[in-house]
């Protein structure tokens, strides 16, 4: 398991449902293209599965 995880919005959260938009903002994330480094816990690698269509992710 990676120390961190590097997120990074790669699609808009414009048409996504309520929930997922709150999750990528619970990440973090306001604008596309932005990256984020997050420690890697069960906690991020849960919201990122959720959201797994709009981020690109890259442990570090």
């Amino acid at each position: 398991m990676a120390d961190k995880l590097k997120i990074t919005l790669v699609k808009s959260t414009i048409g996504a449902i309520p929930k997922h938009r709150k999750t990528v903002a619970a990440l973090g994330l306001k604008k596309l293209h932005k990256t984020v480094e997050l420690p890697d816990n069960p906690c991020i690698r849960g919201m990122v599965d959720q959201v797994k269509h709009l981020v690109k992710v890259e442990e570090i």
